[in-house]
């Protein structure tokens, strides 16, 4: 076994120790957010409900809607009519929530929905102010809760036992009521015994609202705790029977995930075995990364010395004043240049040449012209260049090719 491996292990085995120290020594904290969430655990999220509920609203379909507003969901089950428009389906749309989180256009629908026979129970600390307003109600909240504080049914026949539910509970009521129309259903109070309304039945049209201020009493925590699930069982005994439309929503608008991964990260053992893992196989990686790779060599790249043979060879000539020589060169390098640039034919310098190359080039007509004819005199020449004639012709072909 090499080094190499060795620390590898030693590091794994110091990682899955803080890993167990860490979880050891760590106290979890309970975690009393209100979610209202199917997918909490926590004292105050729904999973325990939702796991009950089909033995709580006995004999009804219960249909979960997280994906959807309230409104999404009744509109797409709405059939329009020439005269009076209906509702494909039938029963009571249910939502249970810390706080009022229904917007207004799904509260209209929800109005709508119940006028054509139809029923919703809302368990919730606070109520939109369209529904207050509508069912001419109010309520309010005394922000001391006692713990000595009971709930109980208003109908003795179905229930005159009291329950003390503390934790998560508070002091919401209904202050104000129609009473000519509103029924009663339960009550609390506090330790001096003061009694205030908490869950009401309001007829509205054809069918009814449910609201109940304790939504607490259908958390994970009371529904374990000694017999408060029987008060849950007497609230929900009021659901009209029929099919329940159940708003899963949490506080936090919370849906269920659909990561292949869900329930392994739910899962704190899980959860630190997938960590642990990724880590050694990235730790793998690196080492054997690092032992496997060869050094690259630096090669220094060829230098280019085409420029430095050009300038040797163009002293050369200057030096030995072959003129014309160098005049040749300059004008096969300037006609090859435009043949692979341009594609132009060069074998016959004249106007149609000159008038191709200013089209193609853009250069100035007359300096290609000065050019052309600089090039035809050399080749009619007879005699040798002067020093003159190649700057004169060096010079017009820098002039074009620049």
């Amino acid at each position: 076994m090499n080094k190499s491996i060795k620390i590898y292990i030693a590091i794994l085995v110091f990682i899955f120790a803080l890993i167990l120290i860490a979880g050891n020594d760590t106290s979890k904290e309970i975690d009393w957010t209100p979610t209202y969430s199917v997918n909490d655990k926590i004292p105050l999220g729904l999973h325990v409900f939702d796991k009950e509920i089909n033995g709580l609203l006995k004999n009804q379909k219960i249909e979960r809607i997280s994906a959807l507003t309230p409104y999404e969901f009744l509109d797409s089950k709405y059939v329009p009519d020439t005269i009076v428009g209906t509702y494909k389906i039938k029963g009571t749309f249910l939502n249970i929530t810390e706080f009022a989180s229904i917007d207004d256009q799904s509260m209209k629908e929800l109005f709508y929905f119940v006028s054509h026979g139809n029923s919703v129970f809302l368990s919730m600390k606070t109520f939109p102010q369209p529904l207050l307003d509508s069912l001419k109600i109010d309520f309010r909240t005394d922000f001391q809760y006692s713990d000595s504080t009971s709930i109980w049914m208003a109908n003795k026949n179905i229930s005159s036992k009291k329950f003390h539910l503390v934790e998560g509970m508070g002091n919401y009521y209904f202050s104000k009521i129609d009473t000519a129309s509103t029924t009663v259903l339960g009550y609390q109070a506090n330790a001096k015994n003061k009694k205030h309304i908490n869950f009401i039945k309001i007829p509205y049209s054809n069918g009814y609202f449910y609201l109940h201020t304790q939504p607490a009493a259908f958390s994970n925590f009371h529904l374990l705790k000694d017999n408060h699930y029987q008060y849950a069982e007497k609230v929900l005994s009021y659901v009209p029977k029929g099919n329940v439309y159940w708003y899963t929503k949490g506080q936090n608008s919370e849906s269920i995930s659909d990561s292949p991964l869900r329930y392994i990260l739910s899962q704190p053992a899980l959860k630190w075995a997938l960590y642990l893992s990724l880590i050694g196989i990235l730790i793998f990686i690196l080492f054997n990364a690092k032992r496997k790779q060869r050094i690259v060599p630096i090669l220094t790249p060829l230098p280019n010395l085409t420029v430095e043979f050009t300038k040797t060879i163009g002293n050369l000539y200057f030096q030995e004043g072959d003129h014309d020589n160098i005049i040749d060169k300059k004008i096969i390098y300037f006609l090859e240049k435009i043949r692979n640039e341009y594609l132009i034919d060069t074998t016959n310098l004249n106007d149609d040449f000159i008038k191709k190359l200013h089209n193609k080039s853009g250069k100035d007509e007359n300096d290609i012209r000065d050019l052309i004819f600089l090039i035809n005199e050399h080749r009619k020449s007879y005699h040798g260049s002067l020093e003159e004639d190649l700057i004169r012709i060096n010079n017009a072909i820098e002039k074009i090719l620049h």
